[in-house]
């Protein structure tokens, strides 16, 4: 007998709201829910095959342990017991940097990943920490780290109401949006033109939205922030800024109009191969729209000067009018973000509060760069000891990693190493222990993060749609006992954490004059929190301390977990609104437009006018049925136009020799990979493009599907030495390549011949 359950999709950024069709614990089909206050019943090929996803044959259903050299199903409690011994020795006898915390995507996918890694860093201590950001989107937090003091302080364009949309390396008909949550962004894309907006994309491929825009610009990658400045230029150049309502809260205007004069249309036009008069009618267009907004994404992040590249997004929207108004871009409020404090100057963000230990990398965000993990294990220096124990946490950094052969070998010599991952994948095969989380129908699910960076204001949640199996262990559970394993605490009840958290965050909250509960007793608070579970208490506390929350009973119409358990569909908090100075913690308590750590790297963009690729250039590129490389072991989800080829323009793959079909040798600093050609017009000339999160070749792994049709591993083509040096960022596109057909052997002619 089949029932329906409700679950917002974990699968990509967007959140759409599934209905689930169920027999007995299986998910046997997903379609979007209608009743959905925020996606409206919108579902993408991920979302349908959710079912497949939840119920793929090849996921881990128990702990393995490393004995004798290969990994066996164990119980839970050796398994807790192996990390234990495997972590507290590492720490007490070489201190807490020699342990590294490798944290992926998939952990602001789930709501366990959400509220237990943060305490794990707390209670280890170590400043060892990599996660995909810096493979991703940590330009972003470092740009707005710096205008605005909060790196977690990012605006997102208000896709329903602007009537101008400029998107620059970003292809959201792909990837469903990044940075920016919005369920079906290509209807909103639709519906813009639709009602008569403009919509512009800059970048090196006609992509799927490019064919969509009003104008596409082949731009040459990695060139993105010289046309940002060149735009910025010209709306000094031509009395074209117009500040509006931001001008009480912005500094630094005139500082900044000196900083960009040498940036002309003329000067950045070679690099970029974009006619400067084409500059100057993107920077008039964008002034004399009613409401523009400006988007980059991971196109604009992965290359030499990504933060500068992400705060030129910001500039454009202040020099327009444009950022914190409805229309342009404006700052997202989450139910569970904390209650607003009053505006004014705050305690600002710093960057290289610490380095790597062997190339001195800067931290940013707490974080060091995910390209600098291999050298930290395998490299010995005077300064500090080694990472000698790893916590890899939904993560797969062999793949999305440069230069994965190296992190292979350093992954194999660590005398210890633990995984939380569904699969045995190519990073998690080197694992001591690995603890496998259940599938997503069994979990629960809110979007602690995604909500922040939402188009619009709106809470959610679901429970787990079906039962944890037998022998299974939730995921919040796992997590929670992991951080009690690696500091010290094995043994005690996992309850432990979300009761210290608890404790500590009310604690806080009575203590700061603009909460709600300022004053009262944090016993009699705690005491309550409704829910079933800790995670369920801490969520409860979380949206009742929040801007909607009911502040324990100060407003009674506000948020808690019961009044959002009654709305199943979610409930709508409204569009998003103007709020500064509120979201301002920087030391002025204003945006500051010309932070000293961007002045000071603009000489090296100056640099970039003057250089031009001597050949071929990669960059990635997304697949709609893709998300990095989770989803290549579902059948329903490869195939078609996912596809592991290098695309290259007919008239490079003539001037190469280079069949369509046939394979190709890409070389590059890191190495070299053989793909099969896609010649192609969608790709400008000069450029060519293979897709990441593929490359499921190599031995150990229980991966059935995905190694079928294994595909190549791009980043192996990087060495890791090519970072954006303000926030450690990879340089993952704009990167240059040799690219030459495969020459058949002896052998192969006299087989073909045969």
């Amino acid at each position: 007998m089949s029932r329906t359950a409700l679950r917002i999709c974990p699968l990509c950024e967007a959140t759409c709201g599934l209905t689930l069709t169920i027999e007995g614990s299986r998910v046997t089909g997903a379609r979007g829910d209608r009743d959905d206050v925020f996606s409206k019943g919108f579902i993408c090929p991920k979302g349908a095959s959710f079912g497949a996803v939840d119920g793929d044959p090849d996921r881990l259903r128990a702990p393995l342990l490393r004995k004798d050299g290969e990994l066996r199903e164990v119980s839970w409690e050796e398994a807790f017991d192996a990390v234990a011994a495997g972590i507290r020795p590492v720490v007490e006898r070489y201190g807490a940097n020699s342990v590294g915390v490798v944290l992926g995507n998939p952990n602001v996918h789930t709501m366990a990943g959400a509220l237990y890694p943060p305490v794990l860093l707390a209670g280890l201590g170590t400043r060892s920490v990599f996660t995909a950001s810096t493979v991703d989107q940590m330009p972003k937090h470092v740009s707005s780290g710096l205008l605005y003091g909060d790196a977690n302080a990012i605006p997102v364009p208000d896709l329903d109401r602007t009537d101008h949309l400029l998107l620059i390396g970003a292809n959201p008909l792909e990837s469903n949006g990044s940075l920016c949550t919005a369920p079906d962004f290509p209807g909103r894309l639709k519906a813009l033109k639709a009602r008569g907006g403009t919509l512009t994309v800059i970048d090196p491929r006609r992509t799927r939205t490019a064919r969509l825009a009003d104008r596409h610009i082949a731009i040459r990658p990695g060139t993105d922030a010289l046309l940002l400045a060149a735009m910025a230029q010209v709306l000094f150049a031509e009395d074209l800024v117009d500040l509006g309502a931001l001008a009480p809260h912005v500094q630094g205007l005139d500082e900044l109009g000196s900083a960009v004069r040498e940036f002309t249309p003329e000067a950045v036009t070679d690099a970029c191969d974009v006619d400067a008069g084409t500059i100057r009618v993107l920077a008039r267009e964008l002034a004399a729209a009613p409401t523009a907004a400006v988007y980059g994404r991971i196109g604009s992040c992965t290359v030499p000067h990504g933060t500068l590249a992400s705060w030129l997004v910001d500039i454009l929207a202040v020099l327009t009018g444009n950022l914190d108004r409805p229309g342009g871009s404006l700052f997202p409020q989450a139910a569970t973000d904390r209650t607003p404090r009053p505006a004014g100057p705050s305690h600002g963000f710093s960057l290289g509060r610490w380095h790597s230990r062997v190339s001195g990398h800067p931290e940013a965000k707490g974080e060091l760069p995910l390209s600098a993990l291999a050298e930290e294990i395998d490299t010995a220096t005077r300064e500090g000891e080694p990472i000698r124990a790893l916590i890899v946490v939904g993560a797969n950094p062999v793949l999305s990693a440069p230069d994965g052969n190296r992190l292979d070998k350093a992954l194999g010599s660590l005398g210890f190493m633990v995984s939380v991952d569904p699969y045995l994948n190519e990073t998690s095969r080197h694992a001591h222990v690995v603890l496998p989380p259940p599938p997503p129908a069994q979990s629960p699910h809110h979007d602690f993060a995604f909500n922040t960076l939402a188009i619009r204001n709106q809470v959610r949640y679901t429970r787990p749609a079906v039962p944890l199996e037998p022998g299974r262990t939730a995921e919040t559970e796992i997590l929670a006992r992991l951080v009690l394993a690696a500091t010290g605490m094995h043994g005690a009840d996992p309850s432990a954490v979300d009761d210290l958290v608890i404790g500590q965050s009310l604690g806080k909250a009575v203590k700061e004059p603009h909460s709600p509960v300022h004053g009262r007793d944090p016993h009699e608070l705690a005491a309550q929190l409704t829910g079933i579970s800790g995670p369920e208490r801490r969520l409860d506390m979380m949206l009742r301390l929040g801007p909607y929350g009911d502040g324990f009973g100060v407003r009674p119409d506000g948020l808690s977990l019961d009044r959002l358990l009654a709305h199943p569909h979610g409930i709508d908090l409204g569009p998003l609104a103007s709020r500064l100075p509120q979201p301002l913690k920087t030391r002025s308590g204003k945006v500051e437009l010309l932070p000293g750590p961007i002045a000071d790297d603009l000489p090296r963009l100056r640099e970039a006018m003057t250089r031009r690729p001597d050949g071929l250039v990669l960059v990635g590129r997304r697949h709609l049925r893709s998300n990095n490389s989770w989803m290549h072991n579902v059948p329903a989800l490869t195939g078609g136009s996912n596809r592991c080829t290098l695309q290259i323009h007919p008239e490079d793959a003539e001037r190469l020799g280079v069949r369509d079909g046939a394979p190709v040798r890409v070389k590059g600093a890191g190495g070299e990979v053989t793909a099969p050609a896609e010649v192609t017009d969608g790709v400008r000339p000069g450029v060519v493009s293979l897709p990441h999160g593929w490359g499921h070749d190599r031995p150990g792994t229980r991966l059935r599907h995905a190694a079928a049709d294994p595909g190549v591993n791009v980043n192996q083509l990087l060495d890791g030495s090519l970072l954006d040096p303000l926030s450690g960022n990879a340089v993952l596109n704009g990167v240059p390549v040799a690219v030459a057909p495969v020459t058949p052997s002896v052998t192969e002619k006299l087989t073909a011949l045969t």
